[in-house]
C-alpha cells in the first residue's frame, strides 16, 4: 500500500476508534420501525446521509431525505438525523431547529459536540474527524477539507445499519429484496 494510502487508513482508523458505542446505541434506539426518520446534509457529509437513508430503507425503514421533491412534512414523533461535519451548517441547523419545533427526536452527527447543531440536539454521534474549519494543531489529518470526517461518517453510519440488522433479524437477502 503506498504511504499515503497507509496515512488515510490510519487516520480513518484512529477517528473510528473514538466513535462511543453508547452514542451509536442511543441513535440506535430511536431508529425504530413505528417512526418516519429524516436525514438532512449539505455537500459531500449529505451524500453520506442519503447512503444511509437508502440503507435504512433496504432494512425496512420509512425514511426521507430533506431537499428532495417527495419529501413530507415533519411531524411530531419523528426521528430527524442532522449530518454537519462543523456542526455550523446554516441549512442542517435551520431544519433541525424546525424540526425539534416541531417535536421530532433531532440526532445530530457531528465532529463537534459544542456545536449550534449539537445544542439542538436530543443525542449526538460525534464522529470526531477534521473537518475544514479545523486549521493548525486543530487540523490532525493530512487530508483536504473534510475528507476524513466524511469518510469516517460513511463507516460509522453503515457500522450503525449493520447493527440494526442485528438487532432486527434482518439478512443480506432480506435487505437485497429491497434494493432496486
Amino acid at each position: 500500500m503506498t504511504d499515503v494510502l497507509r496515512t488515510i487508513m490510519d487516520e480513518i482508523e484512529d477517528v473510528i476508534n473514538k466513535v462511543k458505542e453508547e452514542e451509536l446505541q442511543a441513535v440506535m434506539n430511536e431508529i425504530d420501525k413505528g417512526r418516519r426518520i429524516f436525514v438532512c446534509g449539505e455537500g459531500r457529509s449529505g451524500l453520506s446521509a442519503k447512503g444511509f437513508a437508502m440503507r435504512l430503507m433496504h432494512l425496512g425503514y420509512t425514511v426521507f431525505a430533506v431537499g428532495e421533491t417527495i419529501t413530507p412534512a415533519v411531524g411530531e414523533n419523528d426521528v430527524f438525523i442532522a449530518v454537519s461535519g462543523s456542526g455550523k451548517s446554516a441549512n442542517v441547523v435551520n431544519d433541525a431547529k424546525k424540526a425539534a419545533d416541531k417535536g421530532c427526536t433531532v440526532i445530530a452527527v457531528t465532529s463537534k459536540p459544542d456545536s449550534p447543531l449539537a445544542e439542538l440536539a436530543g443525542h449526538i454521534l460525534v464522529i470526531p474527524g477534521t473537518v475544514k474549519g479545523d486549521a493548525k494543531e486543530t487540523r490532525g489529518s493530512v487530508q483536504l477539507l473534510s475528507s476524513l470526517f466524511d469518510q469516517s461518517l460513511h463507516i460509522t453510519l453503515d457500522a450503525l445499519c449493520l447493527l440494526i440488522s442485528y438487532r432486527d433479524n434482518t439478512t443480506n437477502e432480506t435487505a437485497t429484496k429491497a434494493h432496486w
